[in-house]
């Protein structure tokens, strides 16, 4: 099935109807999304790291989850295959795959499905409408990057923190600096590396298309990349696509912070759901860089409104009585777009 998941789009597939075989699967994934090849024009992809994903769901056996989740990255220019990350877009459209293949069961007018994100070992919980006992995709939720509007599928995601890294912060510190420049090393449910975008030289304000034209500015933020990988216990992400990389600045439009997210190579239309709140949670540390630019709400429940080039993106924090974040939601939307058979 080929859906849209948040600002993201895919193929979703039931695990059993993959490879068995790591290697096979791969080679089945890379060829059916024509990878590798800047335009993958001899497949299914986009020519976009946005537009070449796949989600593979299973039925779980762990107790309190509905079903197994694992993302794959498909690059688009390299022959490689990813899991070394998850993908809270794509998650979106789990919990309607799900019932749509009958892993679970509508429950009224509305469906709770428990996933266990099997990049991180985390669990997130996706409400789904189902009025009459059916998915519908048709709603008046509205998201910024997509146009439209589409039934809303809240994503409440629960211990997230140190899911790649092992820990919120690996290395133990507000802030590192890394080549002269401040940025904190976080990790709540996306690894991704956070520094004021002033500090590399940009104001944080500018387009997609000026970022990714900027070789000066994409060397600077991958030679730090690459010097905290060990830090942030990944090891060697030379060809990995985490950690992510977060340029912040003081927000425009009312939000609480302004950011520009390269994914990691490229810079993004928006920001993916999980880098979106990795960045949230660093704007709550105190005497991080993005906690010095961003304007946050009072209170133990914070709505954290984070400004990308293409509109915003809402997490709901909430924090424990010593201030640590403990769980963090957003409202994310799906649309079914294909269901058949692909070729490769």
């Amino acid at each position: 099935m080929w859906m849209r998941g948040g600002t993201s789009k895919g193929g979703y597939f039931l695990k059993d109807d993959l490879p068995a075989d790591i290697a096979a699967r791969d080679a089945f994934l890379l060829d059916m999304m024509g990878s590798p090849d800047p335009r993958q024009i001899d497949g299914m992809g986009g020519a976009d790291p946005l537009t070449s994903k796949v989600g593979v769901v299973s039925r779980s056996a762990r107790d309190g989850c509905d079903v197994d989740y694992l993302f794959l990255q498909v690059f688009v220019d390299q022959a490689i295959v990813t899991d070394a990350q998850n993908c809270g877009n794509i998650l979106a459209g789990v919990g309607p795959f799900a019932i749509e293949r009958g892993l679970v069961a509508a429950t009224g007018d509305q469906t709770r499905v428990a996933i266990f994100m099997e990049n991180t070992g985390q669990i997130a919980v996706a409400t789904v409408n189902t009025p009459g006992g059916a998915v519908t995709y048709a709603g008046d939720a509205k998201i910024d990057g997509v146009p439209g509007s589409a039934a809303p599928i809240p994503l409440e995601f629960r211990d997230t923190a140190g899911s790649s890294c092992g820990a919120l912060l690996p290395t133990g510190h507000a802030f590192d600096e890394v080549n002269g420049v401040r940025v904190t090393l976080i990790d709540n449910g996306m690894p991704c590396v956070v520094m004021k975008a002033e500090d590399v030289g940009v104001t944080g304000y500018e387009s997609r298309d000026e970022l990714d034209g900027n070789a000066e500015l994409k060397a600077r933020i991958e030679a730090i990349r690459l010097a905290v990988g060990a830090r942030m216990n990944l090891g060697d992400v030379k060809d990995k696509s985490v950690p992510k990389m977060m340029l912040v600045a003081p927000p425009q439009k009312g939000g609480a912070v302004t950011v520009r997210s390269f994914i990691p190579h490229r810079a993004h239309a928006s920001i993916g759901v999980l880098g979106a709140v990795s960045v949230a949670t660093a704007c709550l540390i105190a005497g991080s860089p993005a906690a010095e630019v961003a304007a946050i709400p009072a209170g133990n429940r914070k709505t954290v409104s984070v400004e990308h080039p293409t509109g915003e993106t809402t997490c709901v924090m909430e924090l424990d009585e010593n201030g640590v974040v403990k769980t963090a939601a957003m409202l994310r939307t799906a649309r079914k777009l294909m269901d058949g058979e692909v070729f490769a």
